[in-house]
């Protein structure tokens, strides 16, 4: 069984544009207690029918915000570790050290995350490795993949500090 962070991963939705990935995503937000930030713009409404469903019945667990710009959302942010993932990066997952109330950002199904915010200096870009001449895993198995993969180093770190030494 998880244990709750008590500084919960953030994952973060830069323009995403099918309500079914989104939905999915803040069901997984909802079984691991990571936050949700949506940033706009949407590519449907936060009231889509499809959206709903993929989330079932767990959107009343599901931490939310939504930001109009990228900007807002650093704005409220200064401070925050953010790991950038994207298919064009060249440091996989597996090399980063997610640490308690780190942010995970993922860009939009159609563009992913612009070239002017993955150049900016506001995170560290990484990828999932994949084999090659293929082009993008669905956003919402990335989100699941990372996800897990930051909760398994997280979980692994907490329970190595908990652990006494030997004698």
């Amino acid at each position: 069984m998880l244990e709750p962070l008590a500084r919960p991963l953030h994952l973060v939705l830069v323009s995403p544009q099918i309500p079914p990935n989104t939905g999915n995503v803040a069901r997984l937000c909802a079984v691991t207690g990571s936050r949700l930030i949506l940033v706009e713009p949407l590519g449907f409404s936060i009231t889509d029918r499809e959206l709903k469903r993929a989330g079932l019945d767990y959107w009343d667990k599901v931490f939310l915000k939504l930001y109009p710009t990228y900007a807002a959302y650093l704005e409220d942010y200064p401070e925050a570790r953010r790991w950038l993932f994207s298919a064009r990066a060249t440091t996989s997952l597996y090399a980063a050290r997610f640490e308690p109330g780190d942010h995970l950002v993922f860009g939009s199904e159609v563009t992913g995350l612009p070239a002017e915010l993955m150049e900016g200096g506001s995170g560290q870009p990484v990828t999932i490795p994949m084999l090659p001449e293929r082009r993008s895993l669905n956003l919402s198995t990335s989100v699941g993949i990372a996800t897990y993969e930051a909760l398994r180093q997280v979980q692994l770190g907490e329970a190595a500090r908990q652990t006494p030494p030997a004698s």
